[in-house]
């Protein structure tokens, strides 16, 4: 099956995504093409390895490595239960030798929030290097909880030691509601805790690529707890919040967890109420031809600052085009920014369209800046690009 948008070097991903051989809704599409359709490159299989069953566990997987090949999608493949330290190599040797070769592979999930866990990074780091020397193709990522163990805030000396056992690093953070998930006061509880979370593990990561995994749903919003959904401009932010503040790589957990969904999303077993009004057109537009360029492109070496200082800025740059992709952190302040540092050749940038009934715009730039005539509100995102 052809793809029906450009391979990018920017993950999108869904842990865990429908399940295979269901329809969505909407399009009547398989489930799978549909999410493919809608810019998701990976699919997280978190399958907890048994040697007793682990003839049983292997068909499914490899349905869905299958499947991932077939709808050009790739596979997040967790070692649970094999990744911790190398006291059960013979079964994490069959494991990786099983699969890695095979086309819909994608990469080796390690342990799950080691730091909060308190798992033992020197276990973890000999795991990384044996499955390197099976399978030197595959990356191997390593997912960190926005909080250290014991409870307390995350830092970086926390997850710094995880680093040396994964090509990939990076967090969990699901901060609707009140920040719960990474611990409260004193805590940053306003969404934009994400960024911070990302951010930290960025600096404990020695230049590696960092993914963030961000919220559909999870345990803090499960039955008795009341039921809420990021909408479409919080789970808008919060992706470019984690953007600017260093993923390369984003995934949206939670859409497999039956408690949350309707009557109907649950007989088919995956949340495609929140895909339809929220996850399809965030990655729409995050995947688009205009803005994948901007995900994808190496930093540029400018010193673009803002005139409010909760105006949070990355600037990206392509043979074509200088991007600024610029968040306004507050939950509360609005009003228009100006922005300077920018080459003295440029004279004009145009703003990305965006959901919500913004069209793409064009603003003269001079001598190196310009303001944005339309004011910045609270928690909001946009994409500048410059042509070089």
């Amino acid at each position: 099956m052809a793809l029906t948008k450009p391979a990018a070097s920017f993950p999108i991903g869904l842990s865990d995504p429908p399940p295979l051989d269901t329809k969505a809704p909407d399009s009547g599409l398989d489930a799978w093409a549909e999410i493919a359709r809608a810019g998701v490159n990976f699919v997280r299989n978190y399958t907890v390895w048994s040697a007793a069953t682990v003839d049983r566990q292997m068909i499914p997987v490899a349905a869905e490595l299958d499947a991932a090949e077939q709808h050009g999608l790739r596979v997040w493949l967790a070692l649970a239960g094999v990744d911790a330290n190398l006291d059960r190599r013979p079964l994490l040797d069959e494991i990786v030798n099983a699969f890695k070769r095979h086309p819909g592979l994608g990469a080796w999930k390690g342990v799950d929030e080691p730091a909060h866990a308190g798992v033992p990074a020197e276990g973890m780091v000999a795991v990384y290097r044996h499955v390197k020397s099976l399978d030197p193709a595959h990356p191997i990522a390593i997912i960190e909880a926005p909080r250290r163990r014991g409870g307390g805030p995350l830092t970086a000396a926390a997850v710094r030691p995880y680093a040396a056992a994964c090509d990939i690093h990076g967090v969990d953070v699901y901060p609707i509601p009140r920040g719960a998930h990474a611990g409260g006061p004193p805590v940053n509880t306003d969404i934009s805790v994400v960024g911070d979370m990302t951010r930290i593990v960025a600096e404990a990561s020695a230049g590696k690529p960092i993914w963030t995994t961000l919220q559909i749903a999870w345990s803090g919003v499960l039955p008795p707890h009341p039921i809420v959904f990021p909408t479409l401009p919080q789970a808008r932010f919060m992706a470019y919040d984690a953007i600017v503040a260093g993923a390369r790589g984003l995934f949206f957990f939670g859409g497999h967890l039956k408690q949350v969904m309707n009557a109907r999303d649950r007989a088919l077993g995956w949340n495609w109420t929140y895909w339809h009004r929220v996850q399809r057109p965030l990655l729409e537009e995050l995947t688009d031809a205009d803005h994948t360029p901007a995900l994808t492109a190496p930093p540029a070496h400018t010193s673009v600052t803002a005139s409010a200082a909760d105006i949070g800025i990355s600037a990206r740059l392509t043979p074509d085009f200088l991007y600024l992709i610029a968040i306004r952190k507050s939950p509360r302040a609005e009003g228009r920014v100006h922005f300077s540092g920018l080459p003295p050749t440029v004279t004009e940038t145009t703003v990305l369209e965006h959901p919500g009934g913004n069209p793409a715009r064009h603003i003269p730039v001079a001598h190196g800046a310009f303001t944005d005539p339309s004011p910045f509100a609270p928690h909001n995102a946009r994409v500048y690009r410059f042509r070089i």
